[in-house]
């Protein structure tokens, strides 16, 4: 897996306007994410979080406004180019989005074979993410006989068989119990600090944020372990974890953990306190 050039931004918003029948849902929208960042989207439901993701995926094209992914503007690229385009990026979705009818191994296996990768390289790198996340001896089963939990995981396998520079994930942990919630977290933590990849993650539970935030995964000790400060690497790298919160179409907050908990914004405040949605 590689990063976009450390000089840009991995992603990148200009101004960005998507709206519907019922009006704008994003305004003016603006923020970027540096190469190995993982960059949280906080917000409440509907605040276009889902519909962040699928534009920088290009899956969708906003009404106004500039978005570049690693160094190429895919808000005015060509549908055929996108195709080719998408296969840098790995997408999580919220409920796994996994095909019923298909094994495990067949659903991970899916985009590999669409690019005609050689048979014996499609079993090998599926069986490598399905290692990764730790349910290679799932191979054989179909989605309808995996926890939710287990499916999340086969999702991320999925996302990242291609070794994609950039994952976005989509609530990655809504509606897990916190054990599992953890074990999708460490995942994450583990793509990030040992492949470097470079990470754009909605969700509405502030606490994805702050475990992103304060710890690290030790590839050494293969465990994770927490950080000290505010997250910032000794070598003095950027922050490897920032918070993002939207409100009524737009940025309302950006910043870093520390400048989220010393906030006194009553907004934000409310996602210290209020219970999960």
């Amino acid at each position: 897996m590689t990063s976009a050039p450390s000089d840009e931004p991995a992603i990148s918003f200009a101004g960005v306007t998507l709206g519907f029948l019922e009006g704008d849902v994003l305004r003016n929208v603006s923020f970027r994410v540096a190469p190995r960042e993982t960059k949280v989207l906080v917000g409440e439901t509907g605040t276009g979080k889902t519909l962040t993701l699928k534009l920088a995926a290009g899956l969708l094209r906003p009404d106004a406004g500039r978005i570049q992914v690693l160094g190429e503007e895919v808000s005015q690229m060509p549908e055929a180019v996108l195709l080719e385009f998408r296969r840098k990026i790995g997408f999580v979705f919220q409920e796994g989005a996994l095909f019923d009818s298909l094994t495990v191994m067949d659903n991970v296996a899916y985009r590999l074979r669409e690019d005609r990768v050689d048979e014996e390289e499609v079993e090998e790198r599926v069986r490598e993410a399905l290692r990764f996340v730790e349910m290679e001896d799932a191979m054989d089963l179909r989605p309808s006989e995996l926890s939710g939990g287990m499916r999340r995981r086969v999702s991320i396998a999925r996302a990242l068989v291609t070794r994609p520079p950039i994952v976005l994930y989509d609530s990655p942990t809504a509606g897990l119990d916190p054990v599992t919630a953890q074990t999708i977290i460490t995942l994450i933590l583990r793509l990030r600090d040992m492949y470097g990849v470079t990470a754009l993650l909605a969700t509405h539970r502030l606490q994805d944020a702050l475990a992103l935030a304060n710890f690290r995964f030790d590839p050494d000790g293969n465990r994770v372990v927490s950080l000290s400060g505010n997250g910032v690497r000794s070598s003095g790298e950027v922050p490897q974890t920032r918070i993002m919160v939207y409100r009524d179409g737009g940025v309302y907050f950006e910043g870093d953990q520390q400048d989220f908990l010393h906030s006194k914004d009553s907004y934000l405040r409310r996602f210290l306190v209020e219970p999960e949605q």
